[in-house]
């Protein structure tokens, strides 16, 4: 992947004043993205100097030059959940059958739970159900359903970073009839210990190729000491049996280089959200030769974009790995 010029993308200075829970915020990352029509579309992850987190949506022409808007996503039907909701955050965004989805974690007493929410113009936004039973992040779907059910991917919480906050080392697929209700299917990926990618979790939603579903996953690397360092992959899925794992990259494709992501409120962090490819053939499959647009969180403090192109991804996913 190649960084924008323009990077950082999107910082703290960028979010206008959003009262009373937003003035002069702390950082802004993590964020979901889609193309509408002609515009391209952020939701971003913005953190008040409470601490507390709040989803605001950005738009742009070009991908690059975005404005933010002066308001804080509201899900109606939320406030109905009787557990108190501490954070709403890292929102992936997915296509389907005509409408936009949203997959985001929601904080709880009863650990991270997944909410789901859906859109049809960016403006109004309904909050359809708490989907998940258990302590689990990182859930992404499928922009289409595969051999009649919906898919997702998801990353349980059932590992714990070396002083740090409880995770997951293993990617699981899950089916759902309803998209409400989710029974697990198989494990797609395991963390590889002393790696790149002990822990590990989905990034943006999957990508149609004729090769297979193309996917972005990040990987944090737990043994340097106190440091954990978040990084990218890449995998490849089978396009009718996605629980087969046809490919997976041997090295990271994007890692914290810059100072902007070696140097903020959680140093040493590229965490990629949103997926945006340019171009696809007259049966939704993505042109090998498609730029695509990677949005990511940079040291949990500003938003990144990194370049590459289908062809890329495909070549990085099939690397000989004995890992």
């Amino acid at each position: 992947m190649i960084r924008h010029t323009r990077n950082p993308i999107l910082t703290r200075t960028d979010i206008p004043d959003i009262l009373p829970y937003l003035s002069d915020v702390s950082s802004v990352f993590n964020p979901g993205a889609i193309k509408h029509g002609d515009t391209y579309r952020l939701i971003l992850r913005v953190q008040g100097r409470s601490r507390e987190t709040f989803l605001v949506m950005a738009e742009s022409l070009d991908g690059i030059n975005f404005n933010v808007e002066n308001r804080i996503i509201q899900f109606e039907g939320i406030e109905n959940v009787k557990e108190k909701i501490y954070h709403v955050y890292d929102a992936r965004i997915s296509q389907l059958e005509g409408r936009f989805y949203i997959m985001f974690a929601m904080d709880m007493d009863s650990g991270c739970q997944l909410g789901l929410g859906v859109t049809d113009d960016f403006v109004r936004f309904t909050f359809m159900g708490i989907v998940s039973n258990e302590d689990i992040r990182n859930g992404v779907l499928f922009p289409e359903k595969v051999n009649g059910v919906y898919l997702r991917m998801d990353r349980p919480n059932k590992a714990r970073h070396s002083g740090g906050p409880t995770s997951g080392s293993t990617i699981w697929l899950s089916e759902s009839s309803n998209l409400l209700d989710w029974n697990p299917v198989a494990p797609l990926i395991h963390g590889r210990f002393h790696y790149w990618d002990e822990f590990i979790g989905s990034g943006p939603p999957p990508v149609k190729t004729r090769e297979g579903w193309l996917h972005i996953y990040h990987g944090v690397a737990g043994h340097f000491g106190s440091s954990n360092i978040y990084q990218a992959g890449v995998m490849l899925l089978d396009l009718n049996n996605p629980s087969i794992v046809s490919g997976r990259c041997r090295c990271n494709i994007l890692e914290p280089r810059e100072i902007w992501e070696l140097t903020g409120q959680v140093p040493n962090v590229v965490f990629p959200g949103g997926i945006i490819v340019e171009e696809t053939d007259d049966e939704g499959f993505a042109l090998p030769e498609s730029e695509v647009k990677v949005y990511y969180g940079a040291a949990d403090t500003a938003v990144g974009l990194a370049i590459t192109s289908i062809e890329e991804l495909l070549e990085a996913s099939k690397e000989k790995s004995d890992i």
